[in-house]
This record gives structure tokens, sequence and C-alpha cells, in this order.
């Protein structure tokens, strides 16, 4: 099938008051730090409050008073890291997703130290006072406490995710797989969660603390069922999304279009992204993450894929008509970062696909749009003649930087004299940064020399979304 006739002219005024905009949330980002702040301070003073805080004099009052808030904090930790990826809307308007991923991986582990010191400082803490060696104690608790097995086993689980977590074996592991393995945390914390309140002295006894824990287990769980389970299949059945066309762009690089009932009612702007399920045969399993590749028009949402593995190899064999769910949109990469009239967009490789729906949303002022342009061949260079053709509308310039480092491009393409050089308002516009990891830090380096206001700073880390 071939692809839409109007690709590429940017939507009348009557299409875009029709679209849908994403809703803006009054909360601030301090109010939700201070709401975790605030439940972790209550959740020590609870436990001080209950008469937990031990006799400094006794070793073995130390050691299990310390297992004791580790446990409270690491267990808060993990339901705080859950509401993290929950994809709420509200916190992915608030911090991006890309923030909100940083802070989950670092949490997780913080949640793992945290349940690993309970488990050895408690453990200790019982042995001394009982007159058992380690390994012994550990024997009594699986043996006579309940649900002590199954904390065990959550436990494990937790040390499982952390370990394939690490950058190290990360990279010998497929997405499918680490994704897969994510998913017992949460039954990790559900292995947990009845020991917590029938073997936790904070507990017994105390039903405001039940009630208090209950209800923060239900609220987490309320956000990942809500916004990963039932928006997706809401969204299914109101928009019976489908494979429309598939477009070769270059000899690895696929646009997919996907058409549906009344587009236009999605949320969705410029710059963001959904994650991407198609049910087919050998794809229904798996959820991918793709930027959409043109702005929002009511018609059709786009997605370009450039082929580098065996998912993406296998989307060249989507047959129209085959059905998809969404999930999303995720993202604060859009023009409502705003600060300027005029914009600078920078992208590398791949990393093009939000900034030219970007560009398309954009108005069309003189001189708005500067684009400088990194890839390694002109046969990596996607949607050129778009890309002229938008940006000439208005009123701005394309530079591409096309070749090898070090031979037909120098070295760092994006040193702040070369920046300067190319926009020499660089400080007077937005900036949007989008690919891979290593070149983004490199921009955001130069950016910082310039002295360009962080605030007109917007990056895409285009290797977190692949």
């Amino acid at each position: 099938m071939t692809a839409p006739t109007d690709l590429g002219t940017p939507a009348t005024a009557e299409v875009r008051r029709s679209l849908r905009v994403p809703r803006r949330w009054g909360l601030l980002p301090r109010d939700a730090v201070l709401i975790v702040l605030g439940n972790a301070v209550l959740i020590v003073a609870m436990w001080v409050r209950h008469g937990q805080f031990p006799n400094v004099t006794h070793p073995a009052a130390l050691l299990t008073g310390a297992g004791q808030i580790a446990a409270l904090l690491g267990t808060y930790s993990a339901l705080v890291q859950v509401v993290l990826m929950s994809r709420s809307p509200w916190l992915d308007d608030l911090f991006g997703i890309d923030r909100l991923a940083g802070w989950h991986r670092w949490l997780g582990f913080a949640t793992v130290y945290l349940i690993s010191a309970h488990v050895v400082l408690t453990t200790a803490g019982y042995a001394m006072t009982d007159g058992r060696s380690f390994f012994a104690q550990t024997w009594v608790f699986l043996t006579t406490y309940p649900y002590m097995l199954m904390a065990y086993v959550g436990f494990g689980l937790l040390l499982l995710v952390a370990i394939t977590s690490i950058r190290a074996a990360r990279r010998h592991v497929s997405h499918q797989t680490w994704h897969f393995i994510h998913l017992y945390v949460y039954l990790a914390i559900a292995l947990a969660f009845a020991h917590q309140l029938t073997a936790g002295t904070d507990f017994v006894g105390d039903p405001v603390a039940v009630g208090y824990w209950v209800a923060l287990y239900a609220v987490a769980a309320a956000l990942v069922v809500t916004f990963r389970l039932v928006m997706p299949a809401r969204m299914a059945v109101r928009h019976r999304l489908r494979v429309g066309s598939l477009v070769a762009e270059s000899p690895d690089v696929l646009s997919i279009y996907i058409t549906g009932r009344d587009l236009g009612e999605l949320p969705v702007r410029a710059g963001q992204f959904f994650k991407f399920r198609f049910l087919t045969r050998g794809l229904w399993w798996q959820v991918h993450p793709f930027s959409l590749s043109a702005a929002p028009n009511g018609d059709y949402l786009r997605i370009t894929v450039k082929q580098v593995g065996d998912f993406t190899r296998s989307l060249s064999r989507l047959g129209p008509g085959a059905p998809v769910i969404l999930e999303g949109p995720y993202g604060i990469f859009t023009s409502v970062r705003r600060r300027r009239p005029r914009a600078l967009l920078i992208a590398g490789g791949i990393g093009i696909t939000p900034l030219r729906a970007l560009i398309e949303e954009m108005p069309q002022r003189k001189n708005s749009i500067a684009l400088l342009y990194r890839a390694h061949s002109w046969t990596d260079v996607v949607f050129k003649a778009e890309l002229d053709r938008l940006v000439a509308s208005r009123g701005g310039f394309v530079h591409y930087i096309v070749g090898a480092r070090g031979r037909e491009v120098h070295p760092q393409p994006f040193a702040p004299r070369f920046l300067s050089a190319s926009v020499p308002d660089i400080k007077e516009r937005d900036v949007f940064v989008c690919g891979p990891r290593a070149m983004v830090d490199a921009v955001l380096s130069s950016l910082r020399a310039l002295r360009v206001p962080a605030t007109q700073v917007h990056c895409e880390r285009f290797a977190f979304l692949s």
C-alpha cells in the first residue's frame, strides 16, 4: 500500500483545533516530591510511635530495630518505584519518562539494599537474642513464622531483577526478556505483603497502620491497572487501530502508517511516543516504544523504525489490517516546553523522527526553525525531502552533517564553536535534541559551555526508547 498523498503538508487550522490536546495537570513537581517525602517521614514517625525505637545499649535490639526501619523504607521504596513506572500521565507531564526511568532505576537498587539490610540485620538480631547461629535462625524463620517462605521467595525475585538491571548484565539480555523479568517485581511485592502485615511488629494490633499500608498498596496497584491495562484496552476498543500501510524510507528504515476511528480524539502531541503492540503471529507478546514521525492530524499515526534487531526487522512483514494496541502517549519532548519564538533542532540518525513531527507542528514564521542533522551516510538521512520542504516553509535552514567522524566530518561535530558558528543566535532559541545517548550528552555539554539557559534545552535520548 502507498503512503497518504498529503504527507508533509502542515495540518490546517481547522484540523488542529479539532485535535484533542493532552490535559495539563495542576500538580507541581515540588508537590509530588513533598508527597513522597512526607509519607516517608510519616512511616518513620509511626514506627517511633509504636515504641520500636531500640535500646541503644543492647546490640541485638539495635540490629533488630535497624532491620525494621530498613524493611519499612524498603517496602515504601518498592511501592514508589512501581508508581513511577505506572505510566501515570500526571507524573509523565511533571517529570518526563526519561527522568522517571532514571529515578525508577536508582530506587530499585535502593529497595534491594534496604530489603537486604532488613534480612541480614533482623536475622542477626534475633539470632543474637536467642543464642543461635545466623543460618539456624534463618531456618527457624522459614519453618515457624507465617508467610516467611513467601517473603524469602519475593526477596529472591528482587535480587534477580537487580542483577539483570546491572548494565554489564543488561547488555546480554534482550529487551523482551529484561521486560518479562521485571514483571517479577509485582510478584515479589505481593509475596511480601502478607508477611509484612502478619509478622511486622509495626502492624500487629494497630488497625491504623494496617489501613495506611493497605491504602499505599491499593493506590500503587490502581495506578498500574488503570494506566497499563485499562487505558490501553479502552483505547483499542475506542479507536480500533490497524496497520494501514508500510513505506520503505531507505533500505533499513520503514515507516508504518496506523489508521483507526476518531484519531483526532487521541490526546497526543508531536514529539511524544507510544508503546506499540502489533497483534500478529510472533509479535503480539512484544511491546516496544516508538515516537511519532508525523504530527497528529486526525487521519493516521506514523512511526518510522530503523531495522536493527529481530523485532524491528520483523515489522516489515506486517500486513495491512493488523490490529494495534497502544500504551500512551508518553513524553514531555513537545512544543509545550518552548520558551522562545525560535527553535534549534539537533538530530542524530533515526532520532530525527520526533523532531520531524515537531517541525510540522511549529508555526510558519520567518527564521523560526534551524535543523542540524547528523548521519553517518546519506543513505542514513531520513525524510530529506520532507524536512527541506517543512523547514523552508518556515523560513529556516537545514544543515546536514554527514560522513564518518575524523575523516569526512570533524571528530567533534557538535563542539561549542561549531554550534555557535552554525546558529549564532543559539542562546535566543529553544534547543530540542534527539539521538544516540553519546551524541546527546556531547550536545548538552556544548550547550552548557555556550551558556544556553537550561530551561530552553529539551532532550530525548533515543537509545533509551529503542
